[in-house]
This record gives C-alpha cells, sequence and structure tokens, in this order.
C-alpha cells in the first residue's frame, strides 16, 4: 500500500504531492531523499536506484525527463507493484500532455492532481488504463482552456461513469466509436552495445516493445505469433494478454484496448553483430592530442541508416580543442561535449573527424581517454530479428485493415578510446 506520491524536480523542489491514506507522510522525506542522492549519485537522480530504505520509509523512485516519482510507503509491499505503477503514472501523463517536464507539469497540475487521485484508491491502484481515464478526465486541449478563462470553470472531470466500468474487460470500453476497423503493430527497439578499444563486442543486447494502435469495434479477440519466439526473454505484458497461450505455446491472445496502448516488452540477450562502426584513435606527447575517428557500416541491415549522431565529453585538462570533418557537422557544447552530427553515412566515402587537443600546460600526455557515444535510427527492420508470423482477429463484422511495422534506435551505445 502506498502511502504518498510526489513528483520532484532536478533541484529536489516538490512540484506535487499526493497523498494516498488518511496516513499522512511528511515532506521532510523528500529532503531525506535528495540528500541521499546527492551523497550516492553525486546529485543525478537518474542513477539512484529504484528502491531506496530511509529510516522510517520505504522509498521506490523513477526518473523521467527530469522529474522524479516517488512513492512512499511504512509497510513492506512488492517492489515492482510500486515501480510499475510510477512508470504507468509517466507513461499516463505523457499520453494525456503530449510532453512530460517540469514547466508542462506545473501549468497542469488540476489535471495532473485529478489523474492521481482516480488512478490509485486508499493506496491501492485503480484505474490505470489511459482510454478509460480519457472518458473520465477530459484531456486538455487550447479549447478547454480558452472556456475555462472566459467561464471561470476549471473541472475537467466527466459527468457519467465510463463506459468500461460495465465490461468484462476493465481495459476497454463495450461500445467504441468512431471505428475505423484497423489495427497496427510496430516493434520498436533499442540497441545496447559496449564495443572495446580493440573494436571487440563486449555486450549486445537489444530491449523491445510491441506497440498496438487498435480501431476496431465491439470487443475483438486477437492472436498473434511470431516466426522466432525463442529468442526473447524478461517477457512483460499488458493486463489484457492471457498469460496462458503464451506459457503452453508463445501464442498471444487478449482483447486488446481502443486506441495506443503498449502489448509487451521484452529482451534479447548475446545479439553478435552491430549495424555500424566507430573506430576512435587518440595519441599524445607533447602537450597536444591528436584525435581521429571514422564511422562507416559493419554490418548492412537493409535500410538506410539514419540520424547517426557520435558524441564524447572532452577531458577536463583540455585547453582548446580544434576538430573538423570531412563530412556532417562538428559542434562543441558549452559543457564541453563534442557533437558529431552525421545523418546518413554516404556511399562514396567514409565519415571521418580529425583534429588537435590541445593540452594544459605542464601536462603532456592525455592520462583520461573519453568514450564515444553513438546514436542511430533504422526504419523497417528490427536489429534482434523478432518477426511477427501472423495476427488473427475475431469477433469483428468485417475483415480488418492490418499493418506492421519495426524500427530500431540506439540506446546506450558505447564505444571505448
Amino acid at each position: 500500500m502506498l502511502q504518498c506520491v510526489f513528483l520532484l524536480s532536478d533541484s529536489g523542489e516538490v512540484i506535487v504531492e499526493k497523498q494516498m491514506t488518511a496516513h499522512r507522510v511528511e515532506r521532510a522525506i523528500c529532503g531525506w531523499f535528495w540528500d541521499y542522492v546527492v551523497a550516492h549519485a553525486a546529485g543525478d537522480p537518474s542513477k539512484v536506484l529504484q528502491v531506496v530504505v530511509s529510516p522510517t520509509h520505504y522509498l521506490f523512485q523513477i526518473y523521467r525527463n527530469g522529474i522524479t516519482f516517488l512513492a512512499c510507503t511504512q509497510v513492506e509491499m512488492p517492489p515492482l507493484l510500486a515501480i510499475e505503477f510510477l512508470s504507468r503514472v509517466a507513461d499516463v501523463l505523457t499520453d494525456y500532455l503530449g510532453d512530460l517536464n517540469e514547466d508542462i507539469v506545473k501549468d497542469n497540475f488540476v489535471i495532473v492532481y485529478q489523474i492521481l487521485d482516480e488512478m490509485m484508491d486508499n493506496g491501492f491502484p485503480l484505474t490505470t488504463e489511459p482510454n478509460i481515464l480519457k472518458e473520465m478526465i477530459v484531456p486538455p486541449n487550447i479549447v478547454n482552456k480558452m472556456l475555462n478563462v472566459v467561464t471561470g470553470k476549471s473541472s475537467t472531470l466527466g459527468s457519467k461513469l465510463p463506459d468500461a466500468a460495465a465490461s468484462f474487460v476493465p481495459w476497454r470500453t463495450t461500445a467504441v466509436k468512431d471505428a475505423s476497423n484497423e489495427v497496427y503493430v510496430n516493434i520498436v527497439e533499442e540497441l545496447d552495445a559496449c564495443i572495446n578499444r580493440e573494436g571487440g563486442l563486449v555486450k549486445c543486447e537489444a530491449y523491445g516493445e510491441v506497440q498496438v494502435n487498435c480501431s476496431l469495434p465491439g470487443v475483438p479477440e486477437l492472436t498473434m505469433s511470431f516466426a522466432n519466439p525463442t529468442i526473447i526473454n524478461d517477457v512483460t505484458f499488458h493486463p489484457c494478454v492471457r498469460f496462458r497461450p503464451w506459457e503452453s505455446n508463445q501464442v498471444l491472445s487478449f482483447v486488446p484496448p481502443d486506441g495506443h496502448f503498449k502489448l509487451m516488452s521484452y529482451r534479447v540477450k548475446k545479439l553478435k553483430k552491430t549495424p555500424i562502426y566507430v573506430k576512435p584513435q587518440l595519441t599524445s606527447d607533447s602537450g597536444n592530442c591528436r584525435v581521429s575517428v571514422m564511422v562507416g557500416i559493419r554490418n548492412d541491415p537493409g535500410k538506410p541508416i539514419d540520424s547517426i549522431i557520435v558524441q564524447f565529453q572532452l577531458p577536463p585538462l583540455i585547453v582548446s580543442a580544434d576538430l573538423t570533418a570531412n563530412y556532417g557537422t562538428v559542434d562543441i557544447l558549452a559543457d564541453k561535449t563534442c557533437l558529431w552530427t552525421i545523418g546518413q553515412i554516404p556511399k562514396d566515402k567514409a565519415p571521418a573527424l580529425s583534429g588537435n587537443l590541445r593540452l594544459e600546460e605542464g601536462l603532456a600526455q592525455l592520462h583520461t581517454l573519453p568514450t564515444f557515444q553513438v546514436k542511430f535510427k533504422i526504419m523497417g527492420v528490427a536489429l534482434s530479428g523478432l518477426q511477427i508470423d501472423k495476427l488473427d482477429v475475431k469477433n469483428t463484422p468485417n475483415a480488418p485493415y492490418k499493418g506492421f511495422r519495426a524500427q530500431t534506435q540506439a540506446g546506450k551505445y558505447e564505444v571505448r578510446s
């Protein structure tokens, strides 16, 4: 049972406080948590463990876009329940507000508070489906804001109980309106990789989601299977998925919510190939460091590799930097981050960055070598190799249109120098 939820800014300021039970949690716990962040993670909330034990409370936290979602309780409870609830809160707020940051939360404080009030009842999760919440709390838009200013009314609560309250599946209403009889499935993957200074692949994993956008009438029954389900691990499902068919035959059987939702997430371990290579070389002597970085395609995925960016942090003892590239643009930001924007790799030449770094006076060689972070995006392919075999739809008056898509982007993709 969660007793309180706080939303904290990067400075530790309390943006939203929602007491979930009659037992009030004092704001002093936020000060203790921020002192813990400063002491154990140098003030970076994203590096703090998701479960922290204080002298008086159990604390659960997630970090999204500069906001820390902090939940408190004094009783023992399953940690995953609290973490999943906070993740669902962050997802719902992003869906409602279009984006999520400190300013947006402050501008829509009333809606945020109403959403938290409906998502939990006396410390226990209640309504967490976005499509049901939107029937209860009207999403903000320009027209509503103007009417609120003119009329002085600020309530966004619906006047009737959602239709899903009478449905045998709480995530779907029994009377879906304006259904276009379409269903789209999108596989979205993030590739995490670590490559050592010799170019060897230390680690490569894919973290993926199967996202569905459903616009089907009535209460449809969907069955989806993969061509190679044995490659995936650490699977989590939306509550609509029936676990027994998956456990016995690796088949997803479900009644979908209306609209966009995440059907499942997964991980694929021990991948052997990466799509691009980054070869950095740094040599230093006599107070000068020569930099050479080459980028190219290592394994052609069959689709264009877009939005390629290579960045690294200049070492702290660098006085000046003179870096140029034969393709793309090179920028050195105020925090001494070198940002090399490539886009797509051209067919006629391999992109290369070169230049010199001037060390501080009295320093002959560079003793701390930077780590290169790589970003990219590939539309139309899932690099893990996961493929959808078929999708069957039942209980619809007409045969629906079915669309499939896949994309891969770089997650924590690091190359050591």
